[in-house]
């Protein structure tokens, strides 16, 4: 699968970031915050179980549920900046 991937600021220096399938726009519930695009069709690989560069777990259950996978808030909490 090939995504796209978004990122915004958070406190301390941190970024979250959001995966969506590559061309598809960013879901309407979180369009309210303001990503950016940082990386168009990252390729990922089939069974892929998180996005460790993005600190992103089961990205394709996420996107099976709800469009898109974002980082877990608790990994956000732990990662330095």
């Amino acid at each position: 699968m090939r995504i796209d991937i978004y990122r915004r600021a958070e406190h301390a220096g941190h970024f979250s970031y959001m995966a969506v399938p590559e061309g598809k726009l960013i879901p309407e519930e979180a369009v309210n915050t303001d990503w950016e695009l940082t990386n168009r069709g990252v390729d990922v690989e089939d069974g892929a179980t998180q996005l460790a560069n993005f600190a992103i777990d089961a990205p394709f259950e996420q996107i099976q549920a709800k469009g898109y996978a974002i980082t877990s808030v608790k990994k956000l909490a732990n990662s330095s900046p």
